[in-house]
């Protein structure tokens, strides 16, 4: 499929939606299909599923809107079909008050499965900004973000960014020592 074909962003708005990016093996799927197209038996191969799963998941996925079938071909008497992402990246509707980033957990569960020793940089900095520094700061993460998007290549091995730019809930009040590292 043609990438110009493919709209930027696909705004989650169901809750068939929101089910549906909300589990992991999904989510996991999901990243197979980022880049190319792939079958039910190659999804399945790379997420480390039985095909029936993978299927169940994928159906799931194509039903919520979130993948679709963009071309197929005939093995052996049977239908193949390749599936690939309906955008390039998806926006889901502000959690709301109190509310788990989906996309975050998501990200959490797949760095701890990542090999322990492979290359990783994670970090983790408490900062005191204004709300124009705030601002500015998750406009660059994100342009810096879509910079490094443009140059992925899909022949190079899989690479995830998750940034998180928030205001905890209970701020350290000036004076007062937070039991971390900057």
């Amino acid at each position: 499929m043609p990438t110009e074909d493919v709209p930027e962003t696909f705004y989650v708005t169901t809750d068939e939606q929101l089910r549906a990016v909300s589990n992991l093996t999904r989510h996991r799927i999901m990243a197979v299909l980022r880049f190319e197209p792939a079958t039910i038996t190659q999804i399945a191969d790379r997420v480390g599923l039985a095909k029936g799963s993978s299927s169940y998941h994928v159906r799931l996925l194509e039903r919520a809107g979130l993948v679709k079938v963009v071309r197929t071909r005939k093995v052996r008497g049977v239908v193949e079909r390749y599936y690939a992402m309906a955008a390039r990246s998806i926006e889901l509707p502000d959690p709301g008050e109190g509310g788990p980033d989906v996309l975050m957990r998501h990200a959490v569960a797949d760095l701890e499965e990542s090999p322990a020793d492979g290359r990783r940089h994670v970090r983790m900095a408490h900062l005191r900004l204004t709300d124009e520094q705030f601002a500015e700061l998750g406009a660059r993460l994100h342009a810096l973000a879509d910079e490094y998007r443009k140059l992925s290549d899909p022949a190079l091995p899989d690479t995830s960014l998750v940034f998180a730019l928030f205001h905890p809930a209970h701020p350290v009040q000036p004076g007062h020592a937070a039991g971390g590292a900057e």
